[in-house]
């Protein structure tokens, strides 16, 4: 049988006079164990008592209690919702257990009634939200929970709680109707008309002061007051130490957070990475509307925001611009290098005479705004901004040290990341420079040591053979004089692009035609071609009809010869090589070499135009070349503030390469 009713609400609608008060769990328990004492004591005979714990668990600490109370009286009655083993029984007390749906699973009760005193303590579990409480903390739990709930000295509301309890009691147990009845009549609890009850009790509450002398019990005034007062240093201390505890709470809050930036600092080198856990992190810590961080410097006019925490049914700002000179909030903790915290935003003066301000608090719904900056060292690095949309309560002191905190650790973990990254870039110069001179010295040793040999062998040939035929002798020099022009021609490049590289060229921009820098670039090739090998067809489909170009003649002719040249020496006399120009857009002329040789792989691509490149490899060339070709091009294409890239389809698909040109 499931009792629905609280035994509170029964006792307050019976005694309408009463008033309910609040009390904490550690005071109950002294109240309680100040009530067990006094049967304990033995000042009356066979008191009635009667003590209902929510849960066996709560009752197994007190058991040993109550079985040494039973042997000061037969009237103990003991309830509890059973857990494991706890059931109805009458070995040492009346055990009453209870449906765990009983409203009784809520309440805790003690009612001690004796011949000349009584005392009651009827409470039911409140259950109050704790500001700033840490689920995982068991001991603020236990300390934190409240009763409402009614505790008297005064006979009349113990006798009907007591009247109260023993109906509950005889629904489940009516095995027991007898006692009752004999505790009934003992104590004056027999069911009789109102008025009659009420005289009764009227007259039980009070004792006569020779019975109360007799047995040795103190005045009840004064048993009053001392209780009172001790009840009130009861919860004076309760309070202090719920506040210590929510201290404790609030540190360790603190402590975690900075721990886990500080551990998302050590795990990662990524800035987005580490920004990401800190926005989360402290928008959830302070309960934030809204919380942004943004990378930004002092002098920046405007960031986008690409970080956010956001409460449901806040305005969202990913993705939007948000102006920083504009702002004085910003410009004021920029230059104070402190936090900047408006409370409210509705009566602050520099909101309200600054429409810009205004206009955005009204935009993002904005009560409370706090901006903290990122700094090292004096550097601004970033901004911390955290917003209040609905919420008017302020953050406390320690909430905003915490923030003080977090940007701190912040400023440590992007400086560490910015280290990180520019050592990698150095690392990777490094590596490039390291792969250059490996490059330099295969290729130079190829490059240089071969016409070397053939021209030694040329000359100590024609010196120790004054009687050689004169064909002969020609072919000799011929052969000698070539390898010659290939060694100063390498020299060349190599003057040429560290020449480019350093910044040293002066460059001579004129307005061009660029047919006439085509024509002279494919005299130039076809010349050079005829006397080393057989070319590949070349097609012009340059129109006369184009924009002047603003370049410098000389290095546009060498670009267009050179690649024109590359894409002679990779594709079969069979092939063909394409030279086409067209505008692109209202400011540039696109310039394209295309031919049908062997291609370049898609890997390939993007450092076609590094310094001695050769797809083959520097040792295994079938072609021959320094490899500087196509850097020297990327250099002069760089210098009029062109673009140049390569594409091809695939190995033997052919390739292309297109570079762009300046109009007049």
């Amino acid at each position: 049988m499931i009792v629905p009713i609280s035994l509170l609400a029964e006792l307050l609608q019976a005694l309408p006079q009463l008033r309910a008060q609040i009390y904490f769990k550690s005071s109950m328990t002294a109240l309680s164990h100040a009530m067990e004492d006094l049967v304990l004591a033995g000042s009356d005979d066979e008191p009635l008592v009667i003590a209902s714990f929510q849960q066996e668990r709560f009752y197994r600490h007190e058991a040993h209690r109550y079985r040494r109370i039973a042997d000061h009286s037969s009237q103990v009655y003991v309830l509890s919702s059973p857990e494991t083993e706890f059931k109805n029984s009458s070995e040492h007390h009346e055990t009453v257990a209870f449906a765990p749906e009983d409203t009784l699973s809520k309440e805790w009760h003690l009612v001690v009634l004796g011949q000349h005193y009584s005392t009651c303590l009827i409470c039911q579990e409140k259950i109050v939200p704790i500001d700033n409480q840490d689920d995982r903390d068991p001991l603020l739990i236990d300390q934190a929970r409240r009763f409402e709930g009614i505790w008297t000295f005064d006979r009349e509301v113990s006798c009907k709680a007591a009247e109260l309890l023993l109906d509950k009691i005889l629904k489940y147990r009516p095995e027991l109707a007898e006692k009752i009845d004999r505790a009934r009549t003992t104590y004056n609890l027999a069911k009789a008309p109102k008025k009659t009850r009420k005289s009764a009790a009227s007259k039980a509450a009070k004792p006569d002061k020779s019975a109360a002398k007799d047995s040795k019990i103190p005045n009840p005034k004064l048993s009053d007051a001392f209780a009172e007062r001790l009840v009130t240093y009861l919860q004076a201390g309760q309070h202090k130490l719920l506040k210590a505890y929510s201290a404790i709470a609030a540190q360790e809050r603190k402590e975690r957070l900075i721990n886990l930036i500080t551990t998302a600092m050590r795990q990662s080198l990524n800035p987005q990475e580490i920004v990401e856990v800190a926005v989360q992190e402290l928008g959830t810590a302070l309960s934030a509307s809204r919380c942004l961080i943004y990378r930004c410097k002092a002098v920046d006019v405007s960031v986008k925001i690409d970080r956010e925490f956001l409460r449901p049914g806040t305005t969202s700002m990913l993705d939007q611009t948000w102006q920083l000179q504009k702002n004085p909030i910003f410009r004021d903790a920029v230059t104070r290098q402190e936090r900047v915290y408006i409370k409210d935003t509705a009566q602050d003066p520099l909101i309200v005479n600054t429409k810009s301000l205004e206009k955005t608090v009204k935009n993002w719904q904005i009560v409370s705004w706090l901006m903290v900056p990122v700094l090292y060292q004096g550097r601004v690095l970033g901004m911390m901004e955290l917003h209040q949309c609905r919420s008017t309560l302020p953050w406390e002191e320690d909430e905003l040290a915490l923030v003080e905190a977090i940007a701190t650790q912040l400023g440590a973990a992007l400086i560490q990341a910015e280290t990180y990254a520019h050592l990698e870039e150095l690392n990777q110069q490094l590596e490039a420079l390291d792969r250059t001179r490996s490059n330099l010295i295969a290729i130079t040793g190829h490059e240089l040591r071969t016409p070397l040999s053939t021209i030694q062998v040329c000359l100590e040939s024609l010196n120790s053979e004054p009687d050689m035929p004169q064909e002969l002798r020609k072919i000799m020099l011929e052969t000698a004089l070539g390898d010659a022009e290939r060694m100063r021609k390498l020299v060349q490049d190599f003057l040429t692009l560290s020449h480019l590289e350093s910044g040293r060229v002066k460059w001579n921009v004129e307005s061009l035609t660029l047919q006439e820098c085509v024509d002279l670039a494919l005299s130039s090739v076809r010349s050079r071609g005829g006397l080393d090998r057989k070319l590949p067809q070349i097609i012009a489909e340059v129109s006369a009809e184009l924009p002047l170009v603003q370049a410098d003649g000389e290095w546009l002719v060498e670009v267009l010869s050179k690649l024109l040249d590359n894409a002679c020496k990779f594709t079969t006399p069979q092939g063909s090589v394409t030279i086409k120009a067209q505008c692109s857009g209202s400011r540039m002329v696109e310039v394209l070499v295309a031919d049908t040789g062997r291609g370049i792989e898609a890997s390939s691509l993007k450092i076609v135009f590094d310094r001695f490149y050769q797809e083959e490899g520097a040792l295994r060339r079938s072609a021959g070349g320094t490899g500087l070709g196509l850097a020297i091009c990327k250099q002069i294409v760089a210098g009029w503030g062109g673009k140049i890239w390569a594409d091809s389809a695939g190995k033997d698909r052919g390739s292309e390469f297109h570079f762009t040109i300046p109009i007049v």
